[in-house]
């Protein structure tokens, strides 16, 4: 089973895992006192209303006297009116508890998620960050304001009702109390066997969601593979694993709800039989034995409640470890207590002690392994970029081009050596200090949902509609701009898919020029643009490493002519390095790249 998948889990109940929710419960505490203190009313007051049938059977009912009915009918609707305030306080307060905590919880992780490192998101499917973000911290605020609500008013509603029965009748006590290890044995055995398969409904729930996403967002996909009846036959797989789980928990509850409605009918007619019989003996008062009848009848769902309630703190437990292992997961690159002392950190920068960037940059006796790799790709790898250099990067597909770029980026840090910024290494400042004059445009730009001034303005939040026009304008996403009807306040879309790929490059190129990063990554795709779109990211490609430390990792050849530097990487490794001219002398795997390429150009050009 994959570590990213739901588990089974079969762990028993835990203070120490409950313990690491104490700093969330912590600001509400409070709060949490108060609505223990409203049940424990609500549960008295519950409590009380069979001896108030009590009282009015022995005092009103059985001797036919009305004095002091009126007093007793205020003394019941204050009661009543009591109650009812304690309802609605105690739901107000559980609703605020189960918010607040879900909204904590949610931003905290969210916010541990900005400081992991990019190794991360590399190996974590997105599914399984949602999942914690969303769904479990969810389960966990709605457990802790309403299982605490529900396991506190029935835990003492139990308590009062057997103190209020020995009260009023041992014998009858006895009698009443000698089914609840009954139900209880009975409660536990049914709860844990619907708690195992709710589980499985959940995790089958979990993957029958994804396989309609993925069937829905890969529609095309399939009708051009005609793999309609693989896809359905998969699908329906899964939903009759999923009729055959619910089918069985429904079993379970036709039998578990009637067993106890049983076993408390059964209980209260031997109350009833036995009580009457010292109710005509004149041993019991008729109104003791209608307060006992109430309480046999009422007291076995609570029970079953505390059972049921109890399982779910412990099926809990899971939300609870998944979401404090995100929480208490490192990031793989970190900064020292005196770089985030000088320099701030992702949430709280200093910018005033940052220093200018040159970008100068220089691979010192590198030697790097990828984390989850077992052998070194680079090894004691020696290279300096001087400030405003070109340096492509060229390879087949999978050579592994983007390692120096993640290297560069602060991504990743080397195995062994040092990468230096401006003649520092870089650990010795900020990631954020870095990754501020840092500008990437991805093979596959991203936008955010918003509108095309948004997106261009992340790039320096605080420019003006005149700085974000003009950078349009340097980028020439400009033109794409005039097409759209609402022009910079187009929404671009979920993930901006309302616009085509070079579109979006145009406009993410825009957001770099606003950024105007002294170091620039570029990972080139034109191949799949129109010639118009290619030729304006072209444009706006030269303008941005104008006069910047550029890395671009190159598809196209034939736009890298003029690179200061080519490093030619196969397997994994550098190769090859030096200028174009310097490569095609040498007839290498540049040289071969090149003119295979160069020959497929003259080939397309000879077929259009």
């Amino acid at each position: 089973m994959s570590y990213y998948e739901e588990y089974d889990y079969n762990k028993p109940f835990s203070l120490k895992i409950w313990a690491k929710m104490l700093p969330f419960l912590k600001p509400y505490r409070r709060r949490l006192v108060q609505v223990g203190l409203l049940m424990a009313v609500a549960a008295l007051v519950d409590v009380a209303f069979p001896l108030f049938l009590r009282y009015a059977i022995d005092h009103f009912i059985e001797p036919g006297v009305t004095d002091g009915l009126w007093l007793f009918a205020a003394v019941l609707v204050i009661a009543a009116a009591l109650g009812g305030v304690c309802v609605i306080l105690f739901v107000r307060l559980a609703m605020r508890i189960e918010f607040n905590i879900g909204r904590d919880l949610r931003a905290a992780t969210f916010n541990h998620l900005q400081t992991l490192s990019f190794s991360y998101y590399n190996n974590t499917p997105v599914g399984y960050m949602l999942a914690r973000v969303m769904s479990d911290t969810g389960r966990i605020g709605d457990m802790v304001a309403w299982g605490v609500v529900d396991l506190t008013w029935s835990v003492l509603y139990v308590l009062g009702v057997f103190a209020a029965m020995f009260a009023l009748d041992w014998r009858l006590a006895l009698l009443a109390g000698a089914a609840v290890p009954i139900i209880a044995v009975v409660t536990v055995w049914f709860q844990t066997r619907l708690l195992r398969i709710n589980r499985q409904v959940r995790r089958l729930n979990s993957s029958l969601t994804g396989s309609m996403n993925e069937g829905i967002s890969g529609a095309r996909t399939t009708k051009t593979l005609a793999i309609e009846d693989s896809q359905l036959a998969s699908f329906s797989d899964l939903t009759a694993q999923m009729k055959k789980k619910t089918t069985l928990a429904a079993r379970y509850n036709s039998v578990f709800l009637p067993l106890l409605l049983f076993i408390g009918s059964i209980t209260t007619a031997w109350v009833l039989s036995s009580g009457g019989g010292l109710v005509l003996k004149l041993l019991v008062p008729l109104g003791t034995l209608a307060a006992f009848i109430n309480y046999v009848m009422g007291i076995y769902e609570p029970i079953q409640q505390i059972a049921r309630i109890l399982s779910e703190f412990v099926s809990t437990q899971a939300n609870i470890e998944r979401v404090t292992m995100l929480l208490e997961r490192e990031p793989d690159i970190t900064d020292t207590p005196e770089v985030i002392e000088r320099y701030g950190d992702a949430f709280h920068p200093k910018p005033e002690n940052w220093e200018s960037i040159r970008g100068d940059i220089e691979f010192r006796d590198v030697t790097f392994r990828y984390p989850d790799g077992s052998e070194n790709v680079l090894e004691h790898f020696n290279l300096t970029v001087p400030a405003g250099s070109f340096v492509a990067i060229v390879g087949e597909t999978g050579a592994g081009k983007s390692t120096l770029v993640n290297l560069v980026c602060r991504f990743f840090e080397p195995t062994e050596g040092t990468v230096l910024i401006d003649g520092r290494d870089a650990r010795a400042r900020s990631q954020l200090w870095l990754h501020s004059h840092l500008g990437y445009v991805l093979q596959s730009p991203h936008l955010f949902s918003g509108s095309v001034r948004e997106n261009i303005r992340y790039g320096r939040l605080e420019a003006t509609d005149e700085e974000v026009a003009e950078a349009a304008r340097i980028a020439h996403a400009d033109q794409v701009i005039q097409k759209l009807p609402e022009g910079l306040d187009a929404a671009v879309g979920e993930g901006g898919d309302r616009l085509s790929t070079g579109e979006k490059q145009l406009i993410s190129f825009a957001r770099a020029v606003l950024a105007d990063p002294r170091i620039f990554v570029l990972d080139e795709a034109t191949s799949s643009i129109d010639t118009e779109t290619e030729a304006l990211i072209q444009q706006a490609t030269r303008h941005l490493l104008h006069g910047r430390t550029s890395f671009v990792i190159a598809h196209r050849l034939s736009t890298i002519r003029e690179a200061d530097m080519i490093l030619v990487v196969d397997d994994g490794h550098i190769i090859e390095r030096g200028t174009h001219k310097e490569l095609l002398r040498a007839r290498g795997h540049y040289y071969s790249l090149y003119t295979r390429q160069f020959e497929e150009e003259e080939s397309d050009k000879v077929l259009r």
